[in-house]
């Protein structure tokens, strides 16, 4: 689903992203790791088309970032980290205002689709500001997946849920990849989201990937660590490539 090759963005003299090289397999949960500042979120730009790489190149389906930049976004969903919805609009209005933006056919039965899928049916008309944070996730992974994409791009999508919002986000996401075959990216910093949603696992640090492989394999290297906290550390703190 998802190939990068020497994938790389540098502004001026700092290299954020330092030839990049992973694949992401078709249906996988994968979830990119790496502390603050490690490069994950300047990478999720450049796949997502909202920058371009300084050199290198990544396919999504084989479609180039670059040169087939219109397929590409309309294979994607993309939730960022900060939610944008407007406030005194309904749930159902803001679905309706960006399903027209990007042009979804029958925008008023995906919505119904994807607003049961979310268990959210019941709050479709009320407005968006009496939201909680969690609330405002699922509508922003509502408007995400409207046009059901073949891969849903998510920048950190459990920063600031309380326990519960981030179980109810958690169980989604499980349930898209379960029944649409979504192919899941999820940036994030969080061990815990990793272990209990991946199937794969990248790891960056300072720009650079230290190791992408799925999460049965990389535990069946590192035997002697008890945790995937353990490996992480081993391989971040390091500098090994595994």
């Amino acid at each position: 689903m998802l190939i990068t090759k020497d994938l790389t963005k540098k502004y001026q003299d700092f290299t954020a992203v330092d030839h990049l090289n992973l694949k992401v397999n078709d249906g996988a949960i994968f979830g990119f790791l790496g502390h603050n500042g490690a490069g994950k979120t300047t990478t999720l730009s450049m796949l997502t088309t909202l920058i371009l790489p300084t050199t290198g190149t990544a396919t999504i389906d084989g479609y180039d970032i670059v040169k087939d930049n219109l397929q590409v976004r309309n294979l994607l969903g993309y939730l960022p980290e900060n939610v944008m919805l407007y406030g005194d609009l309904t749930a159902r209005e803001n679905l309706q205002f960006f399903g027209k933006l990007a042009n979804v056919k029958d925008i008023d039965r995906n919505i119904e689709e994807v607003l049961s899928l979310l268990n959210f049916t019941k709050w479709t008309d009320k407005k968006v500001k009496t939201f909680s944070k969690g609330m405002r996730q699922r509508i922003g992974i509502a408007q995400a997946i409207l046009h059901k994409p073949k891969i849903l791009f998510l920048d950190e999508p459990t920063s600031g849920l309380d326990p519960q919002g981030t179980k109810e986000i958690r169980d989604i996401l499980l349930q898209i990849n379960k029944d649409w075959g979504t192919t899941i990216f999820m940036n994030t910093h969080l061990l815990s989201e990793v272990t209990k949603i991946c199937t794969d696992i990248g790891i960056i640090s300072h720009g650079k990937l230290l190791v992408s492989e799925s999460i049965a394999n990389l535990t069946a290297n590192f035997k002697e660590e008890k945790s995937l906290e353990e490996i992480y550390f081993k391989i971040e703190g390091g500098g090994i490539n595994a």
